[in-house]
């Protein structure tokens, strides 16, 4: 269980939740309980199969505090909405947001600014860690490249300019991503990202990793009450979750890049794990997924220092954490949109 931002994750699947005097009653498996003032709560996370009495969905509903329902491993299951507090309002501000691309723009360039930021990061702590292994004059032209596309990505006023930084930051820091393998060089060449197909080893660990975050990211949005679907940086497309693509943008070099490298460093992934189809494509075999979620599940387990909020969370609730700061800059509690910035 945690409390965050007038928010409670509870966090244990052998969850249920019930009410009592106005205070929410969690039963464990074991028997034992933890109460929790329900009054002052905005929203409920519950990573649990086990639900919540109709006693309290009713009451959270006459109260207008969200209650939200997930799987153990964070998708989105079921959230109840009543008369007294929606998603209607929150969305409608988003869909304006999104028809209006000058404002869209405030909130996508500082989702992709993060995501310059943190490729940077990326890059900077193999300079500093493994300067005896790595072409340290490469690694700090590529930071600088990037210092000057953030600051840029931060002036911009229009989408498309936005995209252009974006591309061209993405094309320095996948330029210097295979300095950043250490182990495993002749069993993991990069050359560049390529997808749709993924058609080398690391490129098929990015797009699994890439497709794990994007679902950890709709659920997140769909918790808080946005829709998963309509973007800002990302344009409508039938099918495609955009803003849940927004949100991750930040995210990818944090979450799944640092992921790929540590599993191919670490010699946790092998030649083993891969397989090639007649068309050239790779990708990960069951054992090579595996793996992948075994250190996915124990990295979102650990702890951290939420750079905006300072405040200890799990890595698991980033994605959520990043959400519930953009609903709020919607609803105009912040002024702007503070993404994820870390180090």
């Amino acid at each position: 269980m945690r409390r965050l931002l007038n928010t409670l994750f509870v966090l244990r699947e052998d969850s249920y939740l019930s009410l009592k005097n106005e205070n929410i009653i969690i039963h464990y498996s074991d028997e034992s309980k933890q109460a929790v003032p329900l009054l002052g709560l905005e929203e409920i996370f519950s990573f649990s199969y086990k639900g919540a009495s109709p006693e309290l969905i009713g009451r959270c509903v006459e109260l207008g505090i969200g209650l939200t329902f997930l799987t153990p491993q964070g998708r989105f299951l079921a959230r109840p909405s009543g008369r007294s507090k929606g998603n209607v309002l929150l969305r409608k501000a988003q869909y304006r947001i999104s028809d209006d691309e000058d404002k869209g723009c405030l909130i996508a360039r500082h989702m992709i600014m993060g995501k310059i930021f943190n490729c940077r990061w990326q890059v900077e702590r193999t300079r500093r860690d493994h300067a005896m292994r790595v072409d340290v004059e490469k690694l700090l032209l590529c930071s600088a490249n990037l210092k000057t596309a953030y600051e840029t990505a931060l002036r911009s006023e229009n989408l498309d300019t936005l995209r252009g930084i974006e591309g061209e930051a993405a094309k320095a820091y996948f330029g210097v991503f295979d300095d950043l393998i250490l182990n495993q060089k002749d069993e993991f060449p990069f050359q560049g990202r390529n997808r749709r197909p993924p058609i080398d080893r690391v490129n098929a660990m990015l797009s699994f990793g890439y497709r794990l975050l994007e679902q950890d990211c709709a659920s997140s949005l769909e918790s808080v009450g946005l829709d998963a679907y309509v973007g800002f940086l990302h344009r409508d497309r039938p099918g495609r979750q955009s803003l849940a693509l927004d949100l991750m943008e930040e995210l990818r070099p944090v979450l799944v890049d640092s992921q790929v490298l540590t599993l191919i460093n670490s010699k946790q992934m092998s030649g083993s794990c891969f397989q090639k189809e007649e068309n050239g494509a790779v990708f990960l075999t069951d054992k090579g997924k595996r793996v992948f979620l075994e250190a996915w599940q124990t990295h979102k387990r650990e702890v951290i220092m939420h750079p905006f909020l300072k405040e200890k969370i799990l890595w698991g609730l980033v994605p959520y954490v990043q959400a519930l700061l953009l609903a709020r800059h919607i609803r105009g509690d912040l002024e702007a949109y503070p993404p994820f910035l870390w180090k």
